[in-house]
C-alpha cells in the first residue's frame, strides 16, 4: 500500500497539520511533512477526525435484504465517515447464537467498507423470556461484548438482572431499549399536545424513564454496566445524570434525529417521521443537546433503521418505525451541536469516535490521530452546505426525514486502516 499525505487538515478542528499514512498506520503528524511518491490529499480548511464509530446500526442481513445488506449498509457507513459499526441483533433469524453473529461478522470482513461488530440478542428470539447464548457469542469469532434486544425492551426485571450479572463476568454491556410495553400499547407518537390534537395514540415519556430508572438501579445492585439506547426525553436525562452522580456504571446515547426534529412534524402525517422512540418536544430536544454537551449523554448513535419503500409509503398507522441515518449523522451533529457552539470538533470526535469505541470495545478504532495509530480517519468539508438528496444514498433504503433539507458539512474522504473507502465524496 502506498503512502498518503493529507496536507493542511485541521486535526480535530485545531491547527492545520499534515498527516502521513504509511500502509495501515499513521507514520507522522506535523507541519511541512513530505514523502517521496506519496499520494497527496489537499485538505486545507477541512477537519480531520478519527474514523466515526456507530454503536447502533441496523444492517438487516440476514433476513431483510430488501431494506439493507451488510454490503450496502457498510457502504453507507463509509459515505458518512464511519470506519466501524455495531450491527443490531433484530435480524431474521435473530442474532442470538454464535452462528448468526459469526455470519454477520464475516460478511463485514468480506466487504471491507468498514468493520462490523455484531451485537448479540439478550434473550432468545428477542422474546424476553430466556437468556440467549451470551457466553457462546462472546467466545465466538465475533467476540461479542454488547448485547441488546433493541426494537423490544427487556421488560422483565429478573431477566434483565440475570443478563447484567452474566455479562459482568467478561466485561460486557447490556444496551437497553427503554420502553415499558404496557404503557405504549397502540402508541403512534409522543404523548402530548400534538398527539391529542391529531387523535393519535400517545407514547408517554414515563414509558422510557421508568425502565431507565429501574435498570440503573439494577446495574448498581449487581455492579454491572448498562447502556441506554436512543435516550429521548428531558426526564431520562435527569435520571442518567442522577445515576452518574451516584457512581453507577451507565452510559447513554442520543440519535441525530432526536437532536433536531420534534413531534410538530407529525402534523404532516408523513410516515418518514415515525420512529421508535418517537420524536419528542422542543423542550426535550434542547435538554438532549445540553446533556450531550455536558457529558451526561455519552455518545451519538444513528439507530440507522432502513425500510423498503412499501413499508414507509403508506398510511401512518401501518408504517414501519425508523429512519436511515448513517449518511447524514455528522451533518446533523454539526448543525445542532457545532454550529450552535455547544461542541467543538474535538467534542464531536469524543462522542462519535472515542467514546463509542470504548463502550463497545472496538479494537483499533476511536484512537488519537497520532503517529503509530491505525489510519482510521475521516476528512470533512465543514464549509459545505447543501440539500439532502436520498437518490444519492449508498444505503439500499431512502427513508430519511431530511430529504430536501439543507444541512452543513460533507464527508469527502474516509480511510479504513489506510485504505481509502471514500474519495472526493465517492465510494471506491
Amino acid at each position: 500500500m502506498s503512502k498518503i499525505l493529507i496536507r493542511g487538515a485541521k486535526v480535530l478542528g485545531g491547527e492545520a497539520q499534515d498527516v502521513l499514512i504509511d500502509g495501515s498506520v499513521i507514520e507522522a503528524v506535523g507541519t511541512g511533512l513530505s514523502a517521496e511518491g506519496a499520494e497527496v490529499v489537499e485538505a486545507e480548511g477541512k477537519v480531520l477526525l478519527p474514523g466515526l464509530v456507530d454503536l447502533h446500526t441496523h444492517l438487516r442481513e440476514p433476513g431483510r435484504e430488501d431494506s439493507e445488506t451488510v454490503l450496502t449498509g457498510t457502504r453507507a457507513a463509509a459515505s458518512g465517515g464511519y470506519t466501524a459499526v455495531f450491527a443490531m441483533a433484530n435480524t431474521f433469524p435473530v442474532a442470538d447464537t454464535a452462528g448468526v453473529v459469526e455470519q454477520v461478522y464475516r460478511l463485514g470482513q468480506e466487504h471491507g467498507y468498514c468493520d462490523v461488530q455484531p451485537i448479540g440478542a439478550v434473550t432468545v428470539g428477542l422474546e424476553g423470556r430466556k437468556l440467549a447464548e451470551l457466553g457462546a457469542m462472546h467466545e465466538s469469532a465475533a467476540g461479542v461484548t454488547v448485547f441488546s434486544d433493541d426494537g423490544k425492551c427487556v421488560d422483565d426485571a429478573v431477566i434483565m438482572r440475570r443478563a447484567l450479572e452474566y455479562v459482568k463476568a467478561f466485561g460486557g454491556v447490556v444496551a437497553q431499549h427503554a420502553q415499558e410495553p404496557r404503557l405504549t400499547e397502540g402508541a403512534q407518537m409522543n404523548e402530548g399536545i400534538v398527539s391529542a390534537e391529531l387523535g393519535l395514540g400517545g407514547w408517554p415519556a414515563v414509558a422510557e424513564e421508568s425502565i431507565i430508572a429501574r435498570d440503573v438501579l439494577l446495574a448498581e445492585h449487581v455492579g454491572s454496566r448498562v447502556h441506554i439506547c436512543h435516550l429521548s426525553t428531558a426526564g431520562s436525562v435527569e435520571i442518567v445524570r442522577w445515576a452518574k452522580s451516584r457512581g453507577i456504571d451507565v452510559t447513554a446515547e442520543v440519535t441525530p434525529h432526536h437532536l433536531l426534529l420534534t413531534d410538530e412534524l407529525v402534523r404532516t402525517y408523513n410516515p418518514v417521521y415515525k420512529v421508535n422512540p418517537p420524536l419528542r418536544t422542543e423542550r426535550d430536544v434542547l435538554a438532549l443537546r445540553e446533556a450531550l454537551a455536558d457529558g451526561t449523554i455519552d455518545i451519538v448513535a444513528t439507530d440507522h433503521a432502513p425500510h423498503p419503500h412499501e413499508d414507509k409509503d403508506c398510511e401512518w398507522a401501518a408504517a414501519a418505525m425508523g429512519m436511515v441515518g448513517l449518511e447524514t449523522a455528522l451533518s446533523v451533529v454539526q448543525e445542532t451541536m457545532v454550529d450552535t457552539g455547544l461542541l467543538d470538533w474535538a467534542g464531536v470526535a469524543a462522542r462519535m469516535s472515542f467514546k463509542p469505541a470504548e463502550i463497545g470495545q472496538a479494537r483499533g478504532h476511536g484512537r488519537p490521530v497520532s503517529a503509530g495509530e491505525p489510519a482510521n480517519l475521516t476528512l470533512v468539508d465543514t464549509a459545505y452546505r447543501g440539500s439532502v438528496d436520498p437518490a444519492g444514498f449508498a444505503s439500499r433504503s431512502r427513508n430519511t426525514p431530511y430529504e430536501g433539507r439543507e444541512l452543513p458539512g460533507r464527508v469527502t474522504h474516509t480511510w479504513l486502516r489506510g485504505k481509502a473507502t471514500l474519495v472526493d465524496g465517492k465510494l471506491t
